[in-house]
């Protein structure tokens, strides 16, 4: 596409979707230009693998041999790690959140939120663990790093270090949603064959009623 147009990206994930739409879900992951197949068994790989890359000769779409991986049993992908065990976080990409220095401006915070959350779905209650550095980014809060804060803060990185392995869904088959709730909000875990797929936590402000902070 032409450089300097600022919906391309928009514009070629939207083209990628349709020509890819028969099997999105089936055996591809489309994101703009990274694609990503996966099957269960060799002989599967070989049809997913050929009917895909007919699809990129017919479209006149080429992929860059160096830039590909052939037949491999565990991949990194968008952050995450994917294997035949299941999708577990990119120690690489969190390298940056371990590191971290705890923040001395909004700024700061709302970085490493952003940064953080990312990987929300990987940790248990990743809302309510975070409230106390969500509560720092509204506008009408003084910023003043507290030692809730900073409790917050470490407990976010070890639980990014120590994430679970989430299993990869089949929707052939039937899911289980575990739900606790209570007056300040609800939280959930998406499972399947008694493996976490996912975690979601729906939590609300205790002195206003309103939504604080949703994770997924």
């Amino acid at each position: 596409m032409s450089f300097g147009l600022t919906n391309a990206p928009a514009i070629f994930m939207d083209y990628m979707n349709r020509i890819f739409r028969p099997y999105l879900d089936q055996f591809v992951v489309v994101f703009i230009d990274d694609i990503l197949i996966y099957s269960k068994t060799e002989r599967e790989h070989e049809e997913h693998l050929r009917a895909v890359l007919q699809i990129l000769r017919t479209q006149k779409l080429y992929a860059k041999l160096s830039k590909c991986q052939f037949w491999t049993e565990k991949v990194a992908f968008l952050g995450h790690v994917i294997s035949q065990g299941g999708i577990a976080v990119d120690p690489s990409k969190i390298e940056a959140v371990v590191q971290w220095e705890p923040p001395t401006t909004v700024t700061e915070v709302r970085s490493f939120l952003g940064l953080a959350g990312y990987y929300r779905r990987f940790i248990k209650g990743f809302s309510q663990i975070a409230l106390p550095l969500t509560y720092l980014t509204r506008k009408e809060v003084p910023f003043v790093w507290t030692a809730e804060c900073d409790r917050s803060f470490k407990m976010l990185k070890e639980k990014l270090t120590t994430a679970p392995v989430l299993v990869l869904p089949d929707p052939q088959k039937p899911f289980e949603v575990y739900c606790d709730t209570s007056h300040k909000g609800l939280g959930c875990v998406l499972m399947q064959d008694k493996n976490v797929v996912a975690y979601a936590l729906y939590f609300l402000d205790d002195d206003k009623g309103r939504e604080a902070t949703c994770g997924i």
